[in-house]
C-alpha cells in the first residue's frame, strides 16, 4: 500500500473520546424529529462523490482496491511533499465536517458524518502521532494495485496495460521516496518488507510477459513497456538490497521496538474500534470471558472423555484434560494435498445449508475464488478474504490461503491438526459463508458509499465471529459435542487475541508468556502460536476487533430480540444489520432504531 501522513496535532485520550465517530452518534441524543433538508444537501455537496473523487486522487492504491479505476494510471509518491499536502487535505475536510452539526442532519447523513469523522481523524492521527510511515518499511510495496490491474477485467486488456504503463513510470521514484521516509524502523517490519517485496517481483514476472504477448499494442508502446518494466524490476531489487543492508544494521542494535506502547495503543484503539469502550476495559472483560469459555470446554471434555479415552484417568489439571481431548480430535484432518480442495468443497455446502434454513440471502452469482495467497501479501495471517469495493461489486472475491506445500513436513502437520475436520468448517464460516464474504457482499449494496468504503474493523471481524456461533446454534453440525468443543477453542482464539494484543503492546508480555497463553491456555498448535506471535509483532489493535465487534453484535441482537419478542425474525435481523454497510455497530444500531420508529 502507499504510505499516508495525516497531521501532527497532539491527541489526548479525552479529546479522542470526544472526537470519535462513536461520540458523534452516541451523544447526539435521539435522531432529530425532522431533518434539516438544507443541512443534508450541504453534507451531500461537501462529502458526496466530489469529495470521494478528491480522496481517491490522493490514495490511488486504496482507490484501485475499492474498484475506482479512474486513477489506475497514477502511482502516489510517498514523499514529504505528499504528506504535507495530504495533511492539509485532511484538515480542510475535518474543518468542513465540523461545521455541520450532527443534530441538524437526517439519520443517514448523521451516521455518514460519524463514520467519516472517525476515518479522517484516524488518518490524521496515524500520520502525525503514530508515524508508521517512518518505522514500518512494509508499508512500501507497489505490487497490490498492479496485480489488481492485471487480473481484474474491468476494461479491455490493452487499456489496463496502458494504465499499468503509466503507473510503472514512477516506481523508481516511489521506492526512492520510501527510503527517504524510513527512519529507525523495527527489525520485524523490515524483515516483512524484504519478504513481501521479493514477492512483488512475481507480479512483474512471466505472467505479465504472457499478457503483453496477448495484447494488441503498438511497437513504441511495447518498447516503452519493456523499458519501464526493467526499471521497475531494478528499483524493487535495489530496494530489497537496501532493506537487507538495513536489516543487518538493525540486527546489531538500534531498531525501534515493535511494541506500540500504552499511549499510542490507547489512542489507536479508540480511533479504530469506535465502540465506546477503551482498551483496558475490553482487556479486563476478555480475561473474564476467557474463564467462562474454559468452563464450557471443561464440561465438554468431561462429557467426551470416556468415548475417546475409555478407562483412562482424567488429568486433574483442566488445561491438560481439555488439551488431550482436543489433541485426539485433531488427529482427524485432511492430507496436505487436499487442504485447499477441502476448502473449495465446503463453500457451496455451507451456502446451501444457509439457504435451506433461510438464515440470510446469499447471491451465489458473485464469484469467490480460493487461491494461494500471493507472495507479496504473505507473512502476517494465514488466510483472508480480498473483496472488491463498491465501485466494482461484481469483480471476483479472492479467498487467500497460505500454501501449505511451502512448509516443512512438521509445520504442515501442525497446521493441519489446527485446522482439523472439526475446525475447518468453522474457519470457512468465518472467512466466507456467512462470514466475511457475505458481509462484504452486502456492504457493496449499501446505499451509503461512505459506510461501505470506510469499513469498521470491529464490525467486520465481529460479524465473522458472530456467524460462527449463530451457525452452530442454528443446528449446523447436529449439535455434536466434538464440534462445540472445537468451536469454543476457536472462539477462545478471538478472546485470547485481545489478551495477547493488549498484553504485548501495553503490558510488555514476553514471547515465552505469549506462547504459554496461546498453546497451553488456548490450546493452539505450535505452528498457529508461532504465526500469531509473528502477527502481534507486525500489527496492533486489529486483533482486539474480533471480540470487541462480536460482543457488540451479540448485545444488539439480544436487545432487538427482547423488543420484538415473538415477532423477531433472525433472517430479517441479519439482512437489516448488514444492509447499512461496514459501519461501527453503534451506528448500525442507531439506524435500526430509527427504522423501527418508522
Amino acid at each position: 500500500m502507499s504510505a499516508r501522513e495525516p497531521g501532527r496535532r497532539p491527541v489526548t485520550r479525552r479529546a479522542l473520546l470526544r472526537s470519535l465517530g462513536a461520540a458523534a452518534f452516541a451523544s447526539a441524543a435521539a435522531p432529530p424529529p425532522g431533518a434539516d433538508t438544507d443541512a443534508d444537501a450541504e453534507f451531500e455537496r461537501g462529502f458526496g462523490d466530489e469529495f470521494l473523487d478528491q480522496y481517491w486522487q490522493r490514495n490511488t492504491a486504496a482507490a484501485i482496491a475499492a474498484g475506482y479505476y479512474r486513477v489506475a494510471g497514477r502511482l502516489t509518491i510517498p514523499d514529504a511533499r505528499y504528506r504535507r499536502a495530504y495533511r492539509q487535505f485532511l484538515d480542510r475536510a475535518l474543518a468542513r465536517l465540523q461545521g455541520l452539526a450532527p443534530e441538524r442532519l437526517g439519520e443517514r447523513q448523521r451516521t455518514d458524518r460519524a463514520v467519516l469523522d472517525g476515518q479522517l481523524r484516524y488518518e490524521r492521527w496515524a500520520l502525525a502521532s503514530a508515524r508508521e510511515w517512518q518505522w514500518n518499511p512494509a508499508q512500501y510495496n507497489v505490487a497490490g494495485p498492479f496485480a489488481l490491474i492485471f487480473s481484474t477485467d474491468y476494461a479491455p486488456l490493452e487499456q489496463r496495460l496502458r494504465s499499468a504503463l503509466s503507473r510503472l513510470r514512477d516506481v523508481p521514484a516511489y521506492y526512492a521516496a520510501a527510503r527517504q521516509a524510513i527512519e529507525r524502523p523495527t527489525l520485524e517490519h523490515t524483515r516483512l518488507a524484504i519478504e513481501q517485496n521479493q514477492g512483488a517481483l512475481e507480479v512483474f514476472g512471466t505472467e505479465l510477459e504472457r499478457r503483453l504477448e496477448q495484447a494488441t499494442l503498438a511497437d513504441d508502446e511495447r518498447a516503452l513497456f519493456a523499458q519501464r518494466l526493467a526499471a521497475a524490476r531494478g528499483a524493487i531489487a535495489d530496494h530489497i538490497r537496501w532493506l537487507q543492508d538495513l536489516e543487518a544494521r538493525l540486527a546489531a542494535g538500534g531498531a525501534r521496538s515493535f511494541r506500540l506502547g500504552q499511549t499510542l495503543y490507547r489512542q489507536k484503539f479508540l480511533l479504530m474500534n469506535q465502540s465506546g469502550e477503551d482498551a483496558e476495559s475490553l482487556y479486563r472483560r476478555a480475561v473474564r470471558e476467557q474463564q467462562r469459555v474454559l468452563e464450557h470446554m471443561t464440561q465438554l471434555a468431561d462429557r467426551l472423555w470416556d468415548r475417546y479415552f475409555p478407562g483412562a484417568q482424567r488429568p486433574a489439571d483442566r488445561f491438560d484434560r481439555i488439551g488431550r481431548m482436543i489433541s485426539r480430535l485433531s488427529d482427524s484432518h485432511v492430507a496436505a494435498p487436499d487442504y485447499l480442495p477441502s476448502i473449495e468443497r465446503l463453500i457451496p455446502q455451507l451456502a446451501q445449508w444457509v439457504g435451506e434454513r433461510r438464515l440470510i440471502d446469499i447471491d451465489l452469482s458473485k464469484p469467490l475464488q480460493v487461491r494461494a495467497t500471493p507472495a507479496y501479501e504473505r507473512g502476517v495471517a494465514i488466510a483472508g478474504i480480498e473483496a472488491p469495493g463498491p465501485y466494482d461489486p461484481g469483480a471476483r472475491t479472492y479467498f487467500n490461503v497460505d500454501p501449505i506445500e511451502q512448509l516443512p513436513a512438521a509445520q504442515a502437520e501442525s497446521l493441519l491438526r489446527e485446522y482439523n475436520d472439526w475446525m475447518l468448517p468453522v474457519f470457512i464460516i468465518h472467512e466466507a459463508i456467512p462470514g466475511h464474504y457475505v458481509q462484504l457482499m452486502y456492504a457493496n449494496r449499501s446505499p451509503s458509499r461512505i459506510k461501505s468504503i470506510f469499513g469498521n474493523g470491529a464490525m467486520i471481524e465481529g460479524w465473522a465471529v458472530y456467524s460462527e456461533r449463530m451457525m452452530l446454534e442454528a443446528g449446523y453440525g447436529g449439535q455434536a459435542p466434538e464440534l462445540w468443543l472445537i468451536y469454543w477453542k476457536w472462539y477462545l482464539r478471538s478472546v485470547t487475541n485481545t489478551i495477547l494484543d493488549y498484553g504485548v503492546h501495553v503490558l510488555g508480555m514476553s514471547e515465552a508468556r505469549a506462547k504459554t497463553l496461546l498453546m497451553r491456555e488456548a490450546f493452539q498448535s505450535d505452528q498457529e502460536a508461532a504465526g500469531k506471535w509473528q502477527r502481534v509483532q507486525l500489527s496492533s489493535v486489529q486483533l482486539t476487533q474480533y471480540y470487541s465487534g462480536f460482543s457488540a453484535i451479540e448485545q444488539l441482537r439480544a436487545q432487538v430480540e427482547s423488543q420484538q419478542g415473538a415477532q423477531f425474525d433472525l433472517r430479517r435481523f441479519h439482512e437489516q444489520f448488514l444492509s447499512y454497510g461496514s459501519a461501527p455497530v453503534e451506528v448500525i444500531a442507531s439506524l435500526m432504531r430509527q427504522a423501527a420508529r418508522g
